[in-house]
């Protein structure tokens, strides 16, 4: 996988602060990580218990499954999309009023 620079400017552009958006990002790939592992989970749940009995046709699927997760983009990559399209929301701790 090639090595892509990104725009910090562009990142920065989005709170005003470059390292608020790197945490913002972090926060929202780590989120996307974990919901397609809950989901992956779920679909490999469905063969557990299952016997000998179909096993290689089983195997095929649960691969099948796998790679098809595999495949997808990095959830870095889909955070850093989705910030740069505006579709992430955040909220920002200078306009909460329970500091006071």
């Amino acid at each position: 996988m090639a090595v892509k620079s990104l725009d910090l400017e562009k990142i920065q552009g989005t709170t005003g602060n470059v390292y608020e958006s790197i945490v913002i990002l972090s926060k929202r790939a780590r989120q996307i990580a974990a919901q397609e592992k809950m989901e992956l989970d779920e679909k490999l749940k469905y063969f557990e218990g299952f016997e000998d009995e179909e096993e290689y046709t089983f195997n095929e699927e649960q691969e099948r499954i796998t790679k098809e997760y595999e495949g997808r983009p990095h959830p870095t990559q889909r955070a850093v999309k989705e910030l740069m399209n505006d579709k992430i929301y955040y909220r920002g701790t200078e306009n909460d009023d329970s500091n006071d």
